[in-house]
């Protein structure tokens, strides 16, 4: 079969967003752009000033930090960076931490006053960490996504700088060239051994946290008590193994997983749904890779329109996402995929974002219910939802256009609104 026009693109924009990360990835970016001033000032910090966008005090501020003995917050997460964390690893920067580097943690904490600065402007994601010892002065600016570092400076040294401050410091390849029938044929003729590595590592490290979670004594036990209330089946397995790696990753668990869009729970909401529904079938690997492939994509798809962070809930999209690789699972194409995109998108999409803590797993059990109850609608006598009712428009694209500009420009009083509630305001 020949390739699609983007193939490649395609296949790149999943090795770009596939990567590991250990733990909630906005705490995680605030320890890696501390690690990253720590290592550019070269002296232990005597004061710290943590400048971030309202949505990373809104992620940060009820999530547990990994490894840090169950730390929580942005003064947390920057000791933790600062402390014990290794810059070099990214997303995983807390990873090898060790117990001298938790007492190092609390010590940090003690000695170096951290200050905690709501940041100006209109970036929805911003972080800059700035460290001083000995009349020294470093800092780290990381914007746009968790990785994307764009400044890093001490005293008048410029020792890294994207070509603008405007730019990203780590270019990516276009996602408005996404689209729901090319990732369909994208998925068709896809020659698996070009993402096997990555999709192998996504079904490994989500479906061992999921397991983890099962067990139970992390969080609101969101997942053992789906299981334990409506049984065995496949639909509750598929609802109770996503939100049971949420339980485990928003309550400290130390097991990484692979993120989509920037986040742990939409890559975990993407991907293990698909997974037992194809062990469920008895799919093979190739079968479950390419699946996998279309729920990663139209997770990501949707969320180019929304952003990284927003009011409204990354589970929305990744729960669409997920009910899309089940369809593609049991043979639906694009007919089938993209009403039960518009059918998801019909239920969920004015469920809120109020930062990241136990509750996300509840949320990513609704989400994956109203994309499967969007699916079944359309494959039981193609029963949808219409143009013109709510916001849904003439194509799957249009409505996948109009979630974006709900979530993007129409949520954003919203966010503030939150935000305020969460810190009293």
């Amino acid at each position: 079969m020949n390739k699609t026009p983007h193939y490649d693109s395609y296949v790149t924009i999943l090795r770009e967003e596939l990567i590991p990360a250990m733990g909630c990835t906005e705490p995680i970016a605030v320890a890696l752009a501390a690690a990253k001033a720590r290592e550019a000032l070269g002296l232990t910090p005597e004061r710290c000033c943590v400048e971030v966008s309202g949505n990373i005090i809104k992620n940060v501020k009820a999530v547990t930090v990994p490894n840090t003995g169950g730390m929580k917050g942005l003064e947390g997460s920057a000791a933790a960076g600062i402390a014990a964390g290794r810059a070099d690893l990214e997303l995983e920067v807390l990873s090898q931490v060790t117990d001298s580097g938790r007492a190092a943690i609390r010590e940090c904490l003690e000695s170096c006053p951290i200050e905690v600065v709501p940041a100006g402007g209109d970036r929805v994601f911003y972080i800059k960490i700035t460290v001083e010892a000995q009349g020294h002065k470093a800092f780290c600016e990381i914007v746009d996504f968790h990785t994307n570092i764009i400044l890093i400076q001490r005293d008048g040294d410029i020792l890294f700088q994207a070509e603008s401050k405007t730019d990203s410091g780590t270019q990516q390849t276009d996602r408005s060239i996404l689209s729901v029938e090319e990732i369909i044929q994208f998925a068709d003729c896809l020659e698996t051994a070009d993402v096997a590595e990555i999709l192998s590592r996504q079904i490994a490290y989500n479906t061992a946290i999921s397991s983890e979670g099962l067990k139970g004594g992390w969080g609101a036990e969101v997942g053992k008590t789906l299981r334990t209330v409506h049984g065995n089946g496949v639909v509750v397995r598929a609802k109770a193994a996503a939100a049971a790696g949420s339980d485990a990753r928003m309550s400290g668990c130390e097991m990484p997983v692979i993120i989509v869009s920037g986040s742990g729970n939409q890559g975990m909401t993407a991907s293990l749904p698909v997974i037992e529904f194809a062990r469920d079938m008895g799919a093979g690997e190739d079968q479950l890779f390419r699946a996998l492939a279309v729920s990663n994509l139209i997770t990501i798809h949707q969320k180019t329109g929304i952003g990284r962070l927003s009011a409204f809930c990354g589970a929305t999209s990744a729960g669409c996402g997920a009910a899309c690789g089940i369809a593609y699972l049991q043979g639906g194409r694009y007919d089938v995929i993209a009403h039960t995109i518009v059918n998801t998108l019909a239920i969920c999409s004015g469920m809120v974002c109020d930062g990241a803590k136990p509750s996300c797993a509840a949320k990513i059990a609704a989400a994956v219910d109203a994309g499967l109850l969007g699916y079944q609608m359309y494959i039981n006598g193609g029963h949808e939802f219409l143009r013109g009712e709510g916001i849904l428009k003439d194509s799957v694209e249009a409505t996948i256009e109009s979630v974006g500009r709900l979530a993007r420009q129409g949520m954003r009083q919203t966010d503030r609104e939150i935000l305020d509630i969460m810190v009293g305001k």
